[in-house]
């Protein structure tokens, strides 16, 4: 039986680092720990779904929706989420080495 480091078995089944397979993967991975922060910190807070949708203006679906499945939500949102919650965000932007094609 071959063995695989962690590093080859996600360049087999996820893709390699680069990819457009892969990319979408950790895409969506930063999107998935987005909403386990804000059900972390909604926790630490001691508020129910219901007192943080309150403070924000939403229902307690809608932050249910946003801790399990952060795909469909506006930065804007997630952002009025985490000053109800007295949280500092940080967005780190890096820019490519690529040249923007003007066409």
């Amino acid at each position: 039986m071959k063995t695989y480091s962690l590093d080859e078995a996600q360049d087999l089944i996820i893709g390699k680092v680069g990819t457009a397979r892969r990319d979408q993967f950790e895409f969506e991975l930063k999107l998935d720990l987005i909403g386990e922060m804000i059900k972390t910190a909604r926790k630490e807070r001691h508020l129910t779904q219901e007192q943080l949708g309150a403070l924000i203006g939403v229902k307690k679906s809608q932050i249910s929706k946003l801790e399990n499945n952060a795909k469909n939500v506006t930065i804007e949102t997630i952002l009025k989420v985490f000053e109800a919650l007295k949280a500092k965000v940080n967005f780190k932007v890096e820019l490519m080495n690529n040249e923007p094609n003007i066409v």
